[in-house]
């Protein structure tokens, strides 16, 4: 079973079938072989008459599709609703079917290509699923993919989809010369367009990630590349640990022995007052809340 969408007079594309169209025109032109009835590989040229002709005679069941954009995608998602989930990008890549789709697919989402294992240090997702090439036209398109392949769906070339990916994909490498496993997946699309233009000095830039990895009290290492790039102004990015427990228990035991040597509270705010409190005993809870409020104040 096979779906093809009517875009003119006589002009048909793939919404459905894709591969098996494909294997079939492969076949037939020899690119492949399939084993006979006795277990030796043949290829379609070297059959029996007889038998290509029951191949190319061989009917098959083809529905032809017509409709708006958004019925497409409507028709696509219930021609797939038994198989495996469809993700947005193969969604609009059927909706918007075409030379550039085709062309961005031999790029972005073909496993053997070399630049695959580059790229997966920065993009997360495979390519079989269409995750590199729904980052390309992210980052291309400022988020509005849908519009973008819309506008360039007859483009029989997709130059500037390669160049803006590849540029920014440089970018990232430029600027940080060490691969770290918290940068993939980061909106790196996002922040080439904000910090492309500063210049930055790779090798302070690798001393700085080097000392934010080793520095115990930042909890959020994925947040230190954008720390970084926004001139290290943002700690929240960071995450910042101020009292992780075993710190505040450790704290609060050797606080508590001391108090109880002294006959005071192990409170430090409280052991300078003359009043109940200097020689109340506080719990672990109580004096991290009292030492936070303090700190806030």
């Amino acid at each position: 079973m096979i779906y093809f969408n009517k875009v003119g007079k006589d002009t048909f594309e793939v919404l459905d079938g894709q591969q098996r169209v494909t294997s079939l025109g492969r076949f037939i032109t020899d690119k492949f072989a399939i084993k006979d009835e006795n277990g030796m590989p043949q290829i379609f040229g070297n059959m029996a008459k007889d038998k290509q002709n029951k191949i190319l005679e061989t009917k098959l069941l083809i529905y032809e599709c017509e409709g708006t954009e958004s019925q497409i995608k409507e028709w696509f998602k219930t021609i797939n609703i038994a198989g495996v989930p469809l993700n947005n990008q193969e969604l609009l890549n059927a909706v918007y079917s075409g030379p550039f789709v085709t062309k961005a697919k031999e790029e972005f989402s073909n496993s053997q290509n070399a630049n695959i294992q580059k790229w997966s240090a920065y993009v997360s997702g495979s390519a079989n699923r269409q995750k590199f090439l729904e980052c390309a036209l992210d980052w291309v398109s400022k988020g509005n993919i849908g519009d973008y392949m819309s506008k360039h769906r007859k483009d029989k070339n997709i130059d500037e989809l390669k160049k803006y990916f590849n540029t920014v994909i440089d970018w990232i490498s430029s600027v940080f010369t060490d691969v770290e496993s918290e940068m993939c997946g980061l909106e790196w699309g996002r922040l080439y367009e904000e910090h492309h233009t500063k210049k930055f000095n790779p090798a302070k830039v690798s001393a700085e990630v080097r000392k934010l990895y080793g520095d115990f009290f930042v909890k959020d290492k994925k947040g230190i590349f954008e720390y970084i790039l926004g001139g290290n102004n943002d700690t929240k990015l960071l995450n910042i640990r101020i009292f992780d427990e075993p710190t505040k228990r450790a704290v609060y035991e050797k606080q508590t022995r001391e108090a109880e040597t002294k006959k005071k509270s192990n409170c430090s705010l409280c052991a300078v007052g003359h009043d109940a409190n200097s020689s109340k005993r506080k719990s672990v809870v109580e004096l991290a809340i009292q030492i936070i409020s303090a700190i806030q104040v």
